[in-house]
């Protein structure tokens, strides 16, 4: 085992730093919810769970991007769970900064079996992804929502050590922005933005290298399904080409039991394939997380 472990901390160690600079590495929100990570720890059965998490990233145009997030969960049954999650989110370049409560995740999950999971729920909006400054309308690179109101849906599966998520992120409804790019701006317009929906496969490997440590390596393709679109300067509605398609994450997550209530888990993400065009802001070369677990 511990040449396994050895081998996937250089893989991944040599990944970073090759890939610090690279593109493409967040989603739309459902990748992060904890149904659909397939890292969940063995321990004692509680009812309840807080978390706090804070995380770090770099985005395009030299952006930097702090989030941090509060998670309760509740097993009301043994088939039954329901999930709340709040996040913040602040981005800076050059002294400039925008910064806002982000979302809200509401999710109810119903255990098919002990290794099938079905997972519904809701992400919920703390602004219109029309922050401005001075009057002047944000590009979507600094605005901490999507704006919309969007539907998830998935269906996890474990399997020994294993674990395999499916899952689909819709927008029931668009955002306000009005950002128009100038003429040799690094940003992109999105003047009326029009977001399409994602889709997601996770594969996930639990390792156990010692009794209170675990680590997770995972593979994470995201799908967007359909290219965006905006509002020209002629109020003319145009497709944002090279927008939907692929991008690849990989994921490592490192979990350390303090005991039977307490737990952190340390996570690392960066992509090795990425969509041409990301104008809703998520771009990420990495993005690193620590958070802290309690069961009650």
């Amino acid at each position: 085992m511990s040449r396994i472990f050895k081998s996937t901390v250089l893989i991944f160690a040599v990944f970073f730093y090759q890939n610090i600079f690279s593109q493409g590495c967040s989603d739309a929100g459902f990748c992060t919810l904890e149904n659909f990570q397939g890292t969940a720890t063995d321990s004692i059965s509680f009812s309840n769970s807080l978390k706090f998490g804070a995380n770090i990233g770099a985005a395009d145009n030299d952006v930097s991007v702090f989030g941090s997030y509060l998670e309760y969960s509740r097993q009301l049954n043994a088939n039954w769970e329901v999930l709340a999650k709040l996040t913040y989110l602040s981005q800076s370049v050059d002294g400039f900064s925008s910064s806002s409560l982000a979302d809200a995740y509401l999710t109810a999950s119903y255990s098919v079996n002990s290794s099938v999971k079905i997972i519904g729920g809701l992400k919920i909006p703390f602004t219109d992804g029309n922050l401005k400054d001075n009057g002047f309308a944000l590009p979507m690179d600094f605005q901490p929502s999507l704006g919309t109101l969007d539907l998830i849906l998935g269906t996890s599966k474990s399997y020994k050590n294993w674990a395999f998520v499916f899952a689909y992120q819709q927008p029931l409804t668009q955002n306000n922005n009005e950002f128009l790019a100038t003429s040799g701006s690094d940003y992109i317009s999105t003047n009326n933005f029009k977001r399409a929906g994602d889709i997601l496969l996770r594969t996930s490997y639990k390792l156990n290298i010692a009794d209170k440590f675990l680590i997770t390596p995972s593979l994470l393709p995201i799908y967007h399904l359909a290219n965006d679109k905006f509002t020209d300067v002629d109020d003319v509605e145009k497709e944002i080409k090279g927008s939907n398609g692929l991008t690849l994450n990989a994921n490592l997550y490192l979990n350390y039991m303090i005991n039977q209530r307490n737990s952190l888990e340390l996570s690392f993400g960066s992509p090795l394939v990425v969509r041409d065009k990301r104008p809703d802001g998520l771009t990420r070369g990495f993005v690193a997380n620590l958070e802290y677990k309690i069961s009650f």
